[in-house]
């Protein structure tokens, strides 16, 4: 029978098993999978010897005929789920060598993802000692006898992988029951996702453009973009686009050279002509270097010339609306290359030849025709320039593999369905915008609306509601113009609210669960970092922490003179960027092996959250004591309601004789006292070192394009005589 439906899996599934020797592991030992459709156990059953049993629900033996038929097969470990001695009796089948299965998530996924491990899992290697493979079942989501309601092939492609033979960390002596079984089971989900983006990694697709492609010849007829002229496109009509650009390209400039060594510049709103520019230079072999246009024209054309650009691709409409003037850009010898002008010169004979294409195999120009084929992962993929927000822009280079890394360290973590709707309007030359709210759906297969600005806080609401959009990312600054202008039943469709960029403050977070009834999650990350190093996620979320570390990312904290809680942290990962365009900062870089200098001052609690405690450059030493200018600014965020929730105070540090430093305070409030910032300060049990010594009002306190404040321009603004 085992022969029959190894023959059976491979003709309809294509199937393959991967690392199945460590099948042969002795007892005690529980093989846990990931559990997607009702055919796992067959995927598993070919891959087993006789003597590994399926614990199943002695319950769903009265379902129907087959269910009592399978609950008496000798394959089966049958237990009553409600009952406190089922975990007892698997433990003592376990204790006698025995080998089990079980299904930890407790059911089938309703998302298509990975849902909650139940603690009874954690229980069991806690009292057990049993040693534990996990399988990633890949593919058998998209089969037809699943529970989810996304998109389903009769007869996809599927393979199982086994991890190998794991145990469990040891624990400290004494460490209660309780206790030993949350982080048992916190253990066990994390190997499940490491082993997910592990897999994923070296089977999925190398380059972000493959990875699109493929989605695309799955799900070709789905709209997957559409942007504020309620202009749609469909991943058919997108990837045309991609391919006529692409071939415009080629034909004007020929194909890249190999390895990615010329770059082409972006000068793009959020609309869908960016993505489509971006993946028709990805298939002409060039670079895109995606232009910051908020930080004005001389720090532009320092970024262009950083990047060595000849050429930047942008719109006549678009210049004109945002009134940009590039002349300084083209006096420096830098073509302009209107997308208007390029549509007009494409024949409509290369249109219809291009689409009649997509048609016969929407993606397929774009995708290796095997696994090993294809561009290299390490090649450069983007130039994305840092905020500029404490100095001069970077050029940072993110690679296909760092991009590609941290779309699947964040698709694992988090359990998101086929019909979830993005709402973007952050900025693709942010980091942010470009991976989390433009790639990641793209690649996953997600609608998404873009939109041009996150500063339109009375239309942004409105445009969210009326597209029903479920997931939003934004920073601090801008959720709170947002709530400041909005309906309560905005918001009513969201399920994902990511926070990041910026620190959140708790009076952020208060505003939004208690006016829109929406759970803020925050995260958190660097353009370095592709962006994203943590996230908290529905299914593993702790308030005031950034959430825990993505899979396979290493971190250690250095400790700093001055501060005694936390350190200074540095990470290394597949997400981590290539290099810096500047060569000081690309030395410095490199010279660590691998490591990237976060800046930022944090710390790890024992359950391995994320608390950021400030930048290091945010730290004051006044009259030797340092003090995080982060906790002063959150100390006053939602303090003094009697101004309105437009009141902002920002602080800085400057030069002091007596004491080292001393705090600023600005804010755009003018009724606002320094009395008012003592008492803030006094609520919050902060010492009075953190009580600024100046107040300074502004009409508007400076933001950069990415909404978070411009510290750089605000030193200069106090130090400079009114």
């Amino acid at each position: 029978m085992k022969l029959v439906l190894q023959g059976l899996v491979r003709l309809l599934f294509r199937f393959r098993a991967f690392n199945t020797e460590v099948l042969d592991t002795a007892g005690p030992v529980l093989l846990i999978p990931n559990h997607v459709s009702w055919l796992d156990w067959l995927f598993l059953v070919v891959c087993l010897d006789e003597d590994w049993k399926f614990v199943t629900s002695s319950t769903t033996a009265q379902v129907s005929w087959f269910h009592r038929k399978m609950m008496i097969n000798r394959r089966t470990f049958p237990v009553d789920t409600s009952s406190p001695y089922a975990v007892k009796r698997m433990a003592e089948f376990l204790a006698s060598g025995g080998r089990l299965v079980l299904f930890a998530e407790g059911r089938i996924t309703l998302t298509g993802a990975l849902m909650k491990v139940f603690d009874g899992t954690g229980f069991l290697l806690h009292k057990t000692g049993a040693r534990v493979i996990t399988a990633y079942l890949r593919g058998a989501n998209r089969t037809h006898w699943v529970r989810h309601t996304g998109w389903t092939q009769w007869f996809p492609r599927v393979s199982v992988h086994f991890s190998e033979a794991m145990l469990p960390p040891p624990l400290p002596e004494g460490t209660r029951n309780t206790v030993a079984r949350q982080k048992r089971t916190t253990w066990l989900r994390d190997a499940m996702v490491r082993q997910h983006f592990e897999t994923e990694m070296l089977f999925g697709a190398r380059t972000v453009l493959a990875a699109v492609a493929e989605t695309a010849h799955s799900l070709a007829g789905k709209v997957v973009l559409e942007d504020f002229t309620l202009a749609e496109l469909t991943y058919r009509r997108l990837m045309t686009g991609v391919e006529v650009l692409a071939g415009e390209w080629i034909r004007r400039w020929g194909r890249g050279p190999a390895g990615g060594t010329e770059r082409i510049g972006i000068l793009l709103p959020n609309a869908n002509a960016a993505p489509t520019a971006l993946l028709s230079l990805w298939a002409a072999d060039y670079i895109p270097a995606l232009l910051n246009f908020s930080t004005g024209i001389p720090v532009m054309l320092q970024c262009c010339q950083l990047a060595g650009l000849k050429r930047v691709l942008t719109s006549r409409t678009f210049l004109e609306k945002a009134k940009l003037h590039l002349e300084p850009l083209t006096e420096a010898g830098i073509e302009l290359i209107y997308l208007e002008d390029v549509r007009q010169g494409i024949g409509s004979a290369t249109r219809l030849t291009a689409l009649s294409r997509q048609y016969w195999d929407c993606g397929g120009a774009f995708r290796p025709r095997h696994t090993e084929a294809g561009e290299s992962s390490t090649d450069p993929a983007v130039v994305l320039f840092t905020s500029g927000s404490e100095g001069v822009p970077k050029g940072v280079v993110l690679s296909h593999h760092n991009l590609l890394a941290n779309v699947r360290q964040l698709n694992g973590t988090m359990d998101l369905t086929d019909h979830e709707r993005f709402f973007n309007a952050m900025p693709m030359f942010h980091s942010f915008g470009l991976t989390g709210c433009t790639l990641f759906p793209l690649i996953r297969g997600l609608y998404v609306f873009l939109y041009p600005s996150p500063l339109h806080y009375r239309v942004v609401p409105a445009a969210v509601y009326d597209r029903a959009c479920t997931i939003m990312l934004g920073t601090n600054t801008f959720l709170n113009g947002y709530a400041r202008r909005a309906h309560p039943y905005d918001f009513n469709s969201l399920k994902y609210l990511v926070a990041g960029a910026e620190k959140v403050q708790e009076a952020t977070a208060n505003t939004w669960a208690r006016t829109f009834g929406v759970r803020l999650l925050e995260g958190y990350g660097a353009t370095e970092c592709s962006p994203a190093l943590c996230i908290n996620s529905r299914v593993d979320p702790r308030f005031g922490s950034v959430g825990r570390f993505l899979p396979n990312i290493e971190w250690r904290l250095e400790p700093v003179d001055g501060i005694a809680e936390g350190g200074r942290l540095l990470v290394r990962g597949p997400n981590i960027m290539k290099g810096y365009l500047n060569p000081e900062p690309d030395a410095k870089f490199q010279a660590l092996g691998g490591w990237y200098d976060t800046g930022d001052m944090v710390r790890v609690d024992d359950d391995g959250f994320v608390f950021i405690l400030g930048r290091l450059k945010r730290f004051a030493k006044i009259s030797g004591e340092m003090v995080s200018l982060t906790a002063v600014e959150e100390a006053f965020a939602g303090a003094f309601p009697q101004f309105g929730a437009r009141c902002e105070v920002a602080v800085v540090a400057i030069h002091d004789v007596d004491k080292g430093e001393k705090l600023v305070a600005i804010t755009n409030e003018p009724k606002l006292t320094l009395d008012d910032l003592r008492l803030a300060i006094k609520a919050r049990g902060l010492t009075n070192l953190c009580v600024p010594r100046e107040l300074r009002v502004m009409h508007e306190i400076p933001k950069l394009g990415t909404g978070k404040v411009d510290n750089q321009e605000l030193v200069r603004r106090v130090l400079t005589p009114a």
